[in-house]
Parts: C-alpha cells; structure tokens; sequence
C-alpha cells in the first residue's frame, strides 16, 4: 500500500491485477527451471498490455528484468520476456531514474540506516536511487552502516538449504546495524526485512523494519 500512496500522491494511476503471481525465482534458483517458466509465463500473460511494471522487490524485478531472459533465451517467448523487463523497474529506479524524483514530500521522524538487498545491488545496480530519496524526507537521519553491502544471509533458498550459515549471515548484519544507534533499518526488500526483523526480534532489539515505500508514503 505505500507505493501505492506514493503514487497515487504524485498523480499515477495504479491497477494491482489480482491473477499476478509468485515471480519464479525460487525455482528458477533451486535448478527447476521448466517450472520457472510456467509461472514467467503467467505474469506475461497478466503484464502484457501493463504501460509500466513497478516492484517493491529488488530481487523480483531483477528476475523479470534479468533472468526470465536467460530462462526463454531461444525460445518463442524470448521477444515477449525482453520486451516486459523494457517496461519492468524497481520502486527507488522508476521514482529516480524514470521519473526524476528524489524528493516526493515524505517526513518520517527517526534515525535510520538502509540495507542493500543484494539484487538490487548486485543484479540491478541500485545503491544511489534509495539513498537519493531517503536523503530528502524530512526529520529522517539517515545514518550508514559500516558493512552496507554484506548480504543479511536470507537469499531465499539459500536460507532453507544453509540454515546455519543463514543465521550467522544475518547476526552479523544486525551487530552492523546495532553499531550504527539507528532505530529502525530500512530496504528495498520484503525478503531481507523479514530476515532482519526476525532476528532482531530474537535478540531482543528495539530496532524495527521498514520497506522503503512506507517511510516514502509517510507524510
């Protein structure tokens, strides 16, 4: 719902089709890579005359922006992936770099430090546009950890399949965090938020989560 008021705020028109489903990744990751395809294709089918696609995950645009053209690569669907990664952006890259927004007259009282999802990062590229925005709402101190770019350890499966491994991935992001005094952490990923905040909530911090869209829908 804040991309939602964020957009409606700045004057966009907002359809949510309802038959929209998962976007494939975990079984694009986990090898089964048919079935992949079989849920690509579903959200062809239900974005295909969409003017624009925006996600509130940096690892769900970068698998329509970017994977779903290696799963059709040779396929008679290749066109149609290419041409919906085209139209496909993540929240921060369509409100900076499409819009050519930073500030969209948020004011979100509190200290806070932001996470990098690694998609976003690492697959799509995005460390600034986030940051952009954040820097201009109002009564927000935004305070960098020293370790910003280490994953949180959830990775989707990842964290299934090395649940160990995972855990002591995210602990070590959380210390990141502790250091920095902020009250809350801040992404642009549900994934690496529900990572985070379950393991705050564990040790017992005060610290709280927050998706990028809903510090930028506060006003």
């Amino acid at each position: 719902m804040g991309m939602v008021r964020v957009f409606e705020r700045l004057g966009h028109q907002v359809e949510y089709p309802p038959a929209q489903t998962c976007c494939g990744q975990p079984p694009f990751n986990a090898g089964y890579w048919d079935e992949a395809r079989a849920v690509a294709r579903r959200q062809m089918e239900v974005f295909g005359d969409a003017e624009v696609v925006v996600s509130a995950s940096g690892s769900c645009g970068a698998m329509i922006k970017i994977f779903n053209a290696m799963l059709f690569q040779g396929r008679p669907e290749e066109a149609r992936a290419k041409t919906l990664a085209a139209r496909t952006f993540e929240f921060s890259e369509f409100l900076v770099n499409r819009l050519g927004l930073s500030d969209v007259g948020a004011r979100f009282e509190g200290r806070a430090t932001f996470h990098d999802g690694c998609h976003g990062l690492r697959e799509l590229g995005l460390k600034k546009p986030p940051r952009q925005l954040l820097q201009h709402v109002r009564g927000l101190q935004l305070v960098e950890m020293n370790d910003r770019e280490t994953c949180c350890g959830f990775g989707g499966t990842f964290a299934v399949k090395f649940p160990m491994i995972s855990t002591a991935m995210g602990e070590a992001k959380c210390a990141a965090i502790a250091e920095t005094g902020a009250d809350f952490v801040i992404s642009n990923d549900s994934s690496c938020l529900m990572q985070l905040q379950g393991i705050l909530d564990k040790q017992g911090s005060r610290v709280q989560t927050l998706h990028l869209a809903q510090v930028l829908a506060s006003a």
